[in-house]
């Protein structure tokens, strides 16, 4: 199984921006859907963004146009540039690997706080 490390949390204040990182420990990014999905305390995970093997992209109506996935096949590693952060972004960010024929992989997540 594949290993996802996340990184690049942390604490910022309204209005600012991070870029959360996450790298895999095989060269297999590039063959299937990537996604970004978010934990807030008391929260269901929820499905921030994704980004499919042929590079299309689709986000929650929450995060559309301040939140941008891409993906670097050549460094095995998916981002997520987080702009104009709002408190109610604050959760664990999870990276995940859709394989979709069987069960996918997580990263192990890293915390996301905003505020000032």
């Amino acid at each position: 199984q594949v290993r996802l490390v996340e990184s690049g949390g942390g604490l910022v204040q309204p209005g600012g921006s991070l870029r959360l990182s996450c790298a895999a420990s095989e060269n297999i990014i590039s063959r299937y859907t990537m996604a970004w999905y978010r934990q807030a305390p008391g929260s269901r995970r929820e499905l921030v963004a994704a980004i499919t093997r042929g590079g299309n992209t689709n986000y929650s109506d929450s995060v559309k146009g301040r939140f941008t996935i891409s993906r670097d096949n050549a460094k095995n590693t998916v981002y997520l540039q987080m702009n104009s952060l709002k408190p109610e972004d604050t959760a664990v960010y999870f990276c995940y690997l859709n394989y979709g024929d069987r069960a996918g992989s997580w990263g192990q997540g890293t915390q996301v706080t905003v505020s000032s």
